[in-house]
């Protein structure tokens, strides 16, 4: 059994560290070591229980939200190889696992392996920023308010677009469908149920760029989605959405109805402005 101390050299936390970051597994799945930061931030911690326990992840599923989490933070770098013998000690998994999971982090861009040189983390600029993982683990770690401005920055590019283009391609069903979730989300305001009203939300804005007819556009709805949900709360990056924010939503679907693509492009630019994070980049559209 391999000790909880953290391995100075490798910068691996071993199997003992689970009583700082536990998972929340199903019952009967084995469990892999979380890293231990040093000073670390419980919202580290929550990133990891979430992804476990809502995505239904295996073993190497975890090590790579560990792996992947430490890399984001920091406290891997590319100072010395990924050795997979020695994760695999460190948290007590096979070498399938190992391979699985860094085959995984290559794919995302996280690391490179080469011969003669070994498993390295890669320079940031080659990570693939656009993966809801990479998203994630950004946006509950050290770079969370550069992560949290960004999204709200790309979102102001994307959905005011996909608003206009969705006044064009009106479809009965989708259109009840955005009524629908405007109505759960006034009743799940009024309930005081924040989970509800960021889940119809959710939808809500996935809805809305399917419907925009544009296929590159509909790839870009993950990250929509992955934006909503590291914003801390609904659009606004608020626990608690305002009547404005309801009202918004309420704007955009009358002008979809409407087919009025230009008033439901301002909508919705009136709604993703309410984000504090946008404001400090973009001015506040005028009321005409």
């Amino acid at each position: 059994m391999m000790t909880a101390a953290r391995s100075a050299d490798s910068g691996l936390a071993g199997p003992g560290e689970l009583d700082r970051y536990p998972y929340a597994e199903p019952p009967g799945m084995d469990r892999v070591g979380a890293p231990a930061w040093d000073n670390a931030d419980p919202e580290l911690g929550r990133v990891g229980r979430r992804a476990a326990g809502s995505r239904g992840r295996g073993l190497h599923g975890q090590l790579v939200q560990q792996l992947g989490q430490m890399i984001v933070s920091g406290d891997l770098g590319a100072d010395r190889p990924l050795v997979p013998e020695e994760i695999g000690q460190r948290f007590e998994v096979s070498r399938t696992v190992v391979r699985e999971s860094l085959r995984v982090l290559e794919a995302k861009g996280l690391v490179s392996a080469r011969p003669n040189v070994g498993t390295r983390v890669r320079p940031v600029s080659d990570w693939n920023l656009l993966d809801p993982d990479i998203i994630e683990w950004r946006a509950f770690g050290p770079q969370r308010d550069d992560q949290r401005r960004e999204l709200s920055e790309l979102r102001w590019t994307i959905e005011p677009l996909a608003a206009r283009l969705a006044a064009g391609h009106g479809r009965d069903d989708v259109q009840q469908r955005l009524v629908d979730m405007v109505e759960l989300m006034g009743h799940a305001m009024a309930q005081g149920d924040s989970v509800t009203f960021a889940r119809a939300d959710a939808e809500f804005h996935s809805l809305l760029i399917q419907v925009a007819g544009n296929r590159m556009l509909e790839h870009l709805s993950g990250i929509v989605s992955a934006a909503l949900q590291v914003s801390g709360g609904p659009a606004t990056g608020c626990d608690r959405p305002g009547e404005s924010t309801l009202a918004h939503h309420a704007r955009i679907v009358d002008a979809l109805a409407a087919g009025d693509g230009g008033a439901a492009e301002a909508a919705m630019r009136q709604l993703l402005t309410v984000h504090p994070e946008v404001e400090r980049v973009v001015p506040a559209p005028r009321e005409h």
